[in-house]
């Protein structure tokens, strides 16, 4: 009984001393190092170094490829069957997914996305699809004698009347169907619901097919119930390749860079996107008055909350206080007072800079 008691008291005890130190661990304190204290590097020279890094384990990663195509046939049965392919896993799979299409998907047409680019116009790749399965139902029409006509062309090129063509477009040939290669479905230019949309509603029509790669943690959340079984109809599949994200990588600011004025506007956009979009609204105006007021030191803070207010971006001082804490913890404001001694508010980019990050917010 005594030693029931002993083991208890210390388990007390130790709940009590882990507490203790938690308190006085001093959980208010902050580093006070900030990302302009890095002695950061030219940007050429910080990729062509991170290029050259030899890759490790090479034979294991060949081995674990080599695995992947022996999958390929299984892959094109599951796309005959009409299911679309996504493929996940640590690594970039453009080499892999390339491979597989250039190697087993001689016989059908190919249309390939690049979504890690920062801009990406589907309305083109639509046509281009468009225009492919209109020639390629003629031919296989022609080849098979039939005299059915079926609806060849589309009277405008507007995105609704090709949805409706490609829709419209039926044959007897279950096998005849073009893919759709989508390296990050993913991807910053197409995360916006109208995008998604667009490829679901492509992807649920019988002549397509879809193999796409994700990288992104919260993907799945770009998609319904239905765009997941009904539209795209995805089978998943994990195949980590371990591969550099050297191509994807390009179009992303390196935090360790000294970058362009494009590329600090990029960096910034980046911060303000991971913030709601009342405090990137509060941004906004901040950036617009001192757009405006070039010669100015800065917006004064009641003046911000004012038209903050005005707008409905803030409820009160200690809202817009929030938003300023999180801009000022980034580095996007800094604080100074002017000569009538009221508190103004700067965004340390230069105009062009300034002028590039409210168009990256704007798309």
């Amino acid at each position: 009984m005594e030693d029931i008691d002993n083991i208890e008291e210390d388990d007390f005890g130790f709940s009590r001393n882990y507490f203790l130190a938690k308190e006085l661990g001093g959980s208010s304190k902050r580093s006070a190092r900030k990302l302009s204290d890095i002695n950061i590097v030219d940007e050429q020279e910080l990729r062509e170094t991170a290029f050259s890094i030899e890759t490790k384990h090479e034979k294991e990663i060949s081995e674990l490829l080599n695995e992947y195509k022996t999958m390929y046939p299984k892959w094109i049965f599951e796309l005959r069957c009409g299911f679309g392919l996504l493929m996940y896993g640590f690594g970039s799979k453009k080499g892999l997914i390339e491979d597989f299409a250039s190697s087993s998907l001689t016989e059908y047409s190919v249309v390939v996305i690049n979504g890690y680019l920062p801009s990406v116009n589907l309305k083109q790749v639509l046509l281009a699809i468009a225009e492919l399965l209109s020639e390629m139902l003629k031919s296989r029409r022609k080849s098979s004698g039939s005299s059915s006509k079926g609806q060849e062309t589309f009277p405008s090129r507007s995105i609704d009347d090709i949805l409706s063509f490609l829709h419209g477009s039926q044959s007897e040939d279950k096998d005849c169907f073009i893919c759709l290669v989508v390296h990050n479905i993913d991807g910053p230019a197409l995360r916006d619901p109208e995008s998604q949309q667009t490829l679901a509603h492509l992807a649920s029509f019988s002549h397509i097919r879809i193999i796409a790669s994700i990288d992104h943690v919260n993907a799945p959340l770009l998609w319904d119930k239905k765009m997941v079984h009904k539209q795209f109809n995805w089978l998943w599949h994990h195949v980590p390749t371990f591969a550099p994200y050297k191509v994807e990588g390009v179009f992303f600011p390196l935090v360790l860079a000294q970058g362009s004025t494009a590329q600090t506007a990029k960096t910034a956009a980046i911060v303000l996107q991971s913030l709601t979009p009342n405090a990137q609204n509060v941004f906004k105006i901040l950036a617009d008055y001192q757009l405006a007021h070039p010669d100015e030191d800065g917006m004064p803070t009641e003046d911000l909350y004012s038209a903050s207010r005005e707008r409905f971006f803030v409820s009160s001082q200690v809202t817009l206080n929030s938003h300023l804490t999180e801009f000022k913890d980034h580095e996007l404001v800094k604080t100074k007072r002017n000569s009538d001694g009221q508190e103004c508010l700067n965004i340390p980019l230069s105009p062009d800079a300034l002028r590039q990050l409210l168009l990256d917010l704007s798309q």
